[in-house]
């Protein structure tokens, strides 16, 4: 696949990543994958590194598996409707009598496992927590980048050059789905893992010649 197959030209005549197809997928590519489109926070800080945020996407790629991301996202809204717009805790105190009414709502993908496995999850990120300090404090130590000073950021491998380039899973995300299983997660696949690194800026899989590359 050559470079300008991998890339799709917007209504703004910005050249983005293939899959950033118009609409919310156009939307998500350049104001929030890969950590906020590249772009640091007011401290510095590379990536998304709010405990809601994270369990928000693992949540949403647990659900992605086996479908399409677009399919998601045109479901967000109805998964932060039903699941407390992803507050940890409130989750956590969810009960079955809620996966039996949410299974029922077609806001959000009905598929009884994926939604058991949000109120699963939420129990387990609340023991990391108090074990860890927060969610991304553990999360980020699976992260192939660094984070530097002054807004800079150390990338350790190249960026790809085609979407043909760009990986399913590394050492890093094999090492966060096992650590993830041990704890308790479900679906947290290593290829569900390294879509998270991707998402959160752990690793920045913005093609050549996509304009959020080079900014």
């Amino acid at each position: 696949m050559s470079i300008s197959q991998s890339i799709i030209i917007g209504a703004d005549s910005k050249p983005r990543c293939r899959w950033a197809k118009p609409g919310l997928d156009e939307h998500y590519h350049d104001h929030e994958w890969a950590g906020r489109a590249g772009k640091p926070d007011a401290y510095g800080q590379w990536g998304i590194r709010d405990d809601r945020d994270l369990f928000e996407l693992i949540c949403l790629e647990g659900a992605q598996a086996g479908l399409s991301w677009s399919t998601i996202l045109a479901k967000r809204q109805g998964y932060r409707m039903l699941f407390h717009n992803f507050d940890i805790a409130r989750v956590a105190e969810m009960t079955a009598k809620d996966v039996d009414r949410i299974v029922l709502d077609a806001s959000i993908v009905r598929h009884r496992g994926k939604i058991q496995s949000v109120l699963g999850n939420a129990e387990v990120a609340l023991k990391v927590q108090a074990e860890h300090g927060s969610l991304a404090a553990y999360l980020w130590s699976f992260a192939p980048t660094v984070a530097a000073a002054k807004g800079h950021r150390k990338l350790t491998r190249k960026r790809p050059a085609t979407m043909a380039d760009i990986a399913t899973t590394t050492p890093e995300s094999d090492a966060m789905s096992k650590a993830l299983k041990k704890l308790g997660f479900k679906f947290v696949g290593s290829t569900i893992c390294y879509a998270l690194m991707q998402a959160t800026g752990m690793v920045d899989d913005h093609v050549a010649g996509c304009w959020c590359s080079k900014r």
